[in-house]
């Protein structure tokens, strides 16, 4: 563990770099995995994607498979187990009560990936719950690419930025 923590304050000293203006950061988030997972000599990596960003999970695939990685990749909806078995109610299914719709399966996506022995698993846009029972149940080491936010473009700290203006719902007075 603290040879995993030292390649982790490692990878981050990385990132920056001094200039005559100060320091600046060079590396994004996805850049950063790939050294990071080289660094500790992994080799296959899992991805737990949510379907809304399949064509996420694929552009990451082809990233990771161009710097030599093997990738498994598991979608959310794996196993499409309708949302009734969990006890979601008809009224509270996103299409409404008439629509087929399979729940996500972050427990299965976890298992998935523990099963192929994953060096390092990277989540994907998992929804908030979803993301923790992930966590949770995955034996392998999580990092996390990026997190759902359907507004801001999965970007949720704009949110955050904007809490004084256009969030400013957020702040309880």
């Amino acid at each position: 563990m603290i040879e995993f923590a030292r390649l982790a304050s490692v990878q981050e000293s990385e990132c920056y770099e001094n200039t005559p203006q100060g320091v600046r950061t060079k590396h994004p988030r996805i850049e950063e995995i790939i050294m990071f997972a080289q660094k500790c000599n992994y080799h296959k990596l899992g991805i737990a994607f949510c379907t809304g960003l399949e064509y996420e999970a694929k552009l990451l695939t082809r990233i990771l498979e161009s710097h030599g990685f093997e990738v498994v990749s598991v979608r959310c909806k794996v196993g499409a187990v309708p949302k009734e078995k969990i006890g979601v109610l008809p009224e509270e299914k996103i299409g409404g009560p008439e629509k087929w719709e399979s729940m996500c399966n972050p427990i299965s996506q976890a298992m998935i990936l523990n099963a192929e022995n994953v060096d390092l698993a990277i989540m994907l846009g998992l929804c908030v719950g979803h993301n923790t029972l992930f966590i949770k149940y995955c034996q392998r080491p999580v990092t996390v690419l990026a997190v759902k936010d359907r507004v801001t473009g999965h970007n949720p700290l704009a949110a955050l930025y904007l809490s004084s203006s256009y969030y400013r719902r957020l702040m309880k007075d």
